[in-house]
């Protein structure tokens, strides 16, 4: 069986034998199946919708003139990339009509396994929202990182049998699938009846064939129309992503306006509390969609009813009889900002703002505050680079609005434009350290890190060539370690701004408006302190260790030629 079966008592007010719990009337009811509007009233009865047409109602709400659309489906995203615990995530994303999503936490998975994961979906079961978890499979991410803890294809079978996970998450190690290797193998196999997404930068052709053959379904990392047209062309799912660090939605739409909306759905991946509060969710990739040149009912169809249709929730992304009442009310359809948002029939946001009391907190267990273990202070001396003018150095160059990567060889007598970059193991007490170069932050003095470094989330660390940067490095390395994870910036040895993250070195305990404060003001001291130029340098230093992403990047373990899939050296 697919949907949910009703309620007798449901059934019996879609019958008309007995009174509604909600009347929501004079509205246009968008019909997802036919993409219609159709003037009716829309009737609610134990958390669903259970006819269309007048009926008799405990509570009548006039939306006369109003658009009534499903509530949102985020397709793919990471909900400790928003850096908030999942309650006050839900508060923030409501507002803009998203009632569902469907999360990888492979980030909390890196730093805690399993308990991390039981722990998120714990919290997430009580609240107002549809919290949809996927089996992370690539924890860690490739065999050249080290995370807190390691997910084979046994941890795998227990998160979907056990804790409710609904497929397998995104597959990144896309050369092992391609090769064959059998553990990934084993993980896809796992999945049984269940969808498996995927994560496969720049890959087409016979390696895409072969990615497809392994059993992958989706993709959330095109970064082109060929790309992702030739993907859909083959029967793949494409999610378009809009985060704040990744925008990929204007280049990939033409894909929609060619070729209409089956296979697509939209995701925002990545999204920082300060994106999620001034620009919203998925409403926003919606309603950009609209303004690239989808017709407005196309874009609420690859917003709610296809992410519903592609991962199975099947009571979801339609406002017909039977489903789950997860309904938008908009004034427009420009700008799609809803006016009240209900789910399962109960209204949980009006005009921007959530209903008090609709969304309990949930407390984070103490466990989930300790994870920085460095074993020891990271030095200065441990950071230093014998860098000679007359050798050529492979240098990793950040490419503008994408999380992709370049990979440059330099003269050391041409660094003037590069960083010292380094990664320090925080999970295990190994003390290992790898330190390389980096183009395109800007930074002339000082040094940032973060422990958000996707995806074993070890310690990251960027600064001003030169001892003194080393010093400031070592100084942001020992007070992240003290509060137990975060961001922040320095400069000679004094900390200009922090942003602490103390649950699992990720999340913040604080509310989205805060957080995005706190971290307006980090990135504004990085900028006007520190001299950086790259207009989100905490987001993309976040994603230079992630080694699964072409071309170059660095763990502990050191330089990571992702094309060749192998660890290279610095100096060539």
């Amino acid at each position: 069986m697919s949907r949910t079966p009703g309620s007798s008592n449901a059934l019996a007010v879609a019958r008309g034998d007995k009174q509604a719990d909600l009347l929501l009337f004079g509205g246009k009811v968008f019909s997802s199946a036919t993409r219609e509007w159709v003037d009716t009233d829309l009737a609610i009865a134990d958390g669903v919708v259970v006819g269309w047409g007048r009926r008799d109602a405990r509570v009548r709400i006039d939306v006369t003139g109003k658009y009534l659309i499903p509530g949102f489906i985020d397709a793919h995203m990471h909900l400790e990339s928003t850096k908030l615990w999942v309650d006050e995530f839900v508060r923030a994303v409501l507002p803009s009509g998203t009632t569902a999503v469907v999360a990888d936490p492979h980030e909390i998975a890196n730093v805690f396994g399993i308990p991390g994961v039981a722990a998120l979906v714990e919290a997430a079961s009580t609240l107002p929202f549809t919290f949809a978890v996927v089996a992370s499979s690539c924890v860690p991410a490739s065999p050249f990182e080290s995370p807190g803890a390691n997910l084979g294809a046994a941890e795998v079978t227990e998160l979907l049998e056990d804790y409710g996970a609904i497929g397998v998450a995104e597959v990144m190690n896309y050369p092992g699938v391609i090769a064959g290797d059998p553990e990934v193998m084993a993980k896809i196999e796992a999945a049984g009846y269940r969808r498996v997404d995927g994560h496969a930068p720049l890959v087409t052709g016979r390696p895409l064939d072969a990615y497809l053959v392994a059993g992958v379904e989706s993709d959330h990392e095109c970064t082109t129309f060929a790309e992702a047209h030739e993907k859909r062309q083959k029967g793949m799912w494409i999610f378009i992503r809009e985060g704040s660090a990744s925008k990929n939605l204007n280049d990939l739409i033409e894909t929609v306006l060619l070729a209409g909306v089956d296979r697509v759905a939209l995701c925002t991946d990545d999204r920082e509390p300060s994106t999620l509060l001034e620009a919203g969710h998925i409403n926003d990739c919606v309603r950009m969609a609209v303004a690239a040149g989808v017709s407005p009912e196309e874009a609420i169809v690859i917003g709610s009813t296809n992410a519903a249709q592609y991962h199975n929730l099947y009571d979801l992304g339609s406002l017909g009889p039977g489903y789950q009442a997860d309904v938008q009310v908009l004034g427009n359809l420009v700008d799609f900002k809803p006016e009240m948002v209900f789910r399962r029939g109960i209204m949980v946001a009006s005009y921007g703002k959530v209903v008090p009391g609709a969304v309990p907190s949930r407390p984070v267990p103490d466990w989930m505050h300790s994870s920085m273990h460095l074993g020891k202070d990271i030095t200065e001396e441990e950071l230093a680079i014998d860098l000679r003018a007359d050798h050529t150095y492979r240098v990793i160059e950040i490419l503008p609005a994408s999380l992709s990567t370049k990979a440059i060889e330099v003269r050391g007598s041409d660094l003037g434009e590069c960083a010292k970059i380094a990664v320090g193991e925080r999970h295990r007490e190994t003390g290992r350290i790898g330190v390389g170069l980096v183009k395109g932050f800007g930074i002339t003095r000082g040094a940032i890190a973060s422990t958000v470094a996707h995806d074993a989330h070890n310690l990251m660390l960027v600064g001003a060539l030169g001892e003194a940067g080393d010093r400031d490095m070592a100084v942001a390395a020992s007070v992240l370690s003290r509060i137990g994870g975060g961001q922040v910036a320095v400069l000679d040895g004094e900390v200009l701004a922090v942003v602490p993250l103390p649950i699992g070195g990720l999340i913040s305990t604080s509310t989205a408006s805060q957080v995005a404060a706190e971290l307006e003001t980090l990135e504004f001291v990085a900028k006007t302190k520190l001299g950086i130029t790259h207009p989100a340098p905490f987001m993309t230093l976040s994603f230079l260790g992630l080694s699964v992403i072409p071309e170059l990047r660095i763990t502990d373990l050191g330089l990571v030629d992702v094309v060749n899939f192998s660890i290279t050296s610095l100096e060539i």
